[in-house]
């Protein structure tokens, strides 16, 4: 036969296992007392109640309070599936309403433990109009610039998947979890389980990463060191140049740096450090080399990080050079750049781009920095929506950002125009004139028309020896004005695409190696 199912970890396990001997005190509202039955005299409720209360010794669904998640003060809220499955009513929404504002009166990341099968039946439409109140509650955060963090746990549906879950800012999943807004016992007969599981989840961009729970306190502790609350941050600092064999020049600080990151669980294996956790359904956390060559706390480019390189000295070459296989891409610069990664996953809207990086980071120094970064890639409206959430959450928290550049231009298929293309690219190019924080670009290969543009910074861009930027590529710029193949490199030149171009035109501010 085979094992039992483990044990659901109660409210009071969960938090246990992110606190540790660091302790947790636990809060309670007012009194708020039921009338008889609750609010619609459901025949029963009372007694119910009282045995759920005897069966896991708590007065409601849901425990809140103040604790410290790896050095790093967080309020918590942990839900009880055993009373009453998890179920929001009324007095539940008192604690999740306090939970909040304890989080807002003490200016601290709200971390949100998850295990709920939606509203209580036995309160009708007082247990609905809960979620009004935990959304309310979860604006308010947002407002004052405060993180909040979700681990969603088995099971996670209904109301409060729609709203503690899904609406936080980021979003981990125990492994297996069932994870949706439709419960088990209220879906289609013929429903796919596996979109209602955590892996599932992730794979329709809904959730960031899949954490096993041996690694969920190392994950969490480096999302609220990132995320905050900070104040003051400088701009993230130029990434230094690579060289065409993929060298990181940083390499031995990076690994100093990992050491100070943390005790490095919940990251991948040495033979993958420094790639995207995440890209299956991820620890959650990945270390690099971390050194970056950085530069001083503004955006200028540390001279000499690597031999320089020839400028290219035509467009044609230019061309040829960012195409070149050979050249770094966003992995070598995000795995040389930070110490620690935390992949953001997905649009929010059923879609992923595997082409666009995403994320926040933590540099040798612990500075915390959002990323952006193409790979090569065409990007997807998927890509654009994820990078235009990532920008804006970054900016909303006081966290720079730094943007890799590294496109054809954005996909053309009839796929990427039904999935709004358009609306996409807008939307990011929304997100960066809007962001109050500031934003670094550095050109690393092709910047092919809008669906580059949208990513770079007005006024803060840089571009490596190996890149160009133009209004379009220049084979479709000679098709555009109806010249022959042949023509395509004298189009080049005439585009003034080179990063040497680009500089004097001041469409760049620096050239990197």
């Amino acid at each position: 036969m085979p094992d039992a199912a483990p044990a659901r970890a109660t409210a009071r396990e969960a938090i246990a296992l992110l606190t540790g001997a660091a302790g947790f005190t636990e809060h309670r509202p007012p009194p708020s007392p039921l009338p008889p039955d609750g609010p619609l005299g459901w025949a029963g409720y009372d007694a119910a109640r009282e045995r759920a209360s005897a069966r896991t010794g708590e007065e409601e669904s849901v425990v809140y309070g103040a604790g410290v998640v790896g050095d790093y003060p967080c309020v918590l809220l942990s839900f009880e599936f055993g009373f009453l499955g998890g179920s929001l009513g009324r007095q539940t929404g008192d604690r999740l309403a306090a939970a909040y504002e304890l989080a807002l009166t003490r200016r601290l990341p709200l971390l949100a433990l998850v295990a709920t099968g939606g509203s209580r039946m036995q309160e009708g439409m007082v247990a609905l109009t809960q979620l009004q109140r935990v959304a309310a509650a979860s604006v308010r955060l947002r407002a004052a610039g405060l993180p909040q963090i979700a681990v969603v746990r088995d099971p996670t549906t209904g109301g409060g998947w729609a709203t503690v879950g899904a609406g936080a800012d980021v979003v981990l999943a125990l492994p297996g979890a069932q994870v949706g807004f439709a419960g088990s016992r209220v879906r289609p007969p013929d429903a796919d389980p596996y979109a209602y599981s955590a892996e599932g989840q992730f794979a329709a961009g809904q959730v960031d990463a899949v954490v096993p729970a041996d690694e969920l306190t190392a994950t969490v502790t480096h999302w609220l060191r990132a995320l905050g609350p900070h104040e003051g941050l400088p701009a993230a600092p130029v990434p230094g140049a690579l060289s065409a064999g993929g060298g990181e020049p940083g390499a031995g600080a990076g690994r100093q740096a990992e050491a100070a990151a943390g005790s490095g669980a919940g990251t991948p294996s040495a033979a993958g450090a420094g790639r995207e956790a995440g890209a299956g359904t991820g620890a959650g956390a990945a270390t690099g080399s971390g050194a970056g060559t950085p530069s001083a706390a503004g955006a200028e480019p540390t001279a000499g990080s690597v031999p320089a390189a020839p400028l290219p000295e035509t467009g044609r070459e230019a061309v040829a050079r960012a195409r070149d296989p050979r050249r770094p891409r966003a992995e070598a610069y995000l795995a040389d750049y930070f110490a620690v990664r935390l992949p953001l996953h997905g649009d929010r809207s059923g879609s992923t781009d595997p082409g666009l990086l995403c994320g926040f980071g933590l540099r040798a120094d612990g500075q915390p920095v959002a990323y952006v970064a193409q790979c090569g890639t065409p990007t997807r409206p998927a890509g654009y929506r994820a990078a235009a959430r990532t920008i804006r959450l970054a900016d909303r928290l006081g966290i720079p950002v730094l943007t890799l550049v590294d496109t054809p231009g954005a996909a053309n298929d009839a796929e990427a125009e039904r999935a709004g293309a358009g609306a996409a690219i807008a939307d990011t190019f929304a997100a960066i004139a809007a962001a109050r924080v500031p934003v670094t670009t550095l050109v690393i290969g092709e910047g092919g028309s809008g669906g580059a543009l949208a990513l770079a910074a007005p006024g803060n861009t840089h571009v490596t020896v190996d890149s160009y930027f133009s209004v379009i590529a220049p084979e479709l710029a000679a098709a555009i004005l109806k010249r022959p193949p042949s023509e395509t490199g004298a189009t080049a030149d005439q585009l003034r695409l080179r990063p040497q171009d680009l500089v004097d035109l001041g469409i760049a501010r620096s050239i990197v190696g």
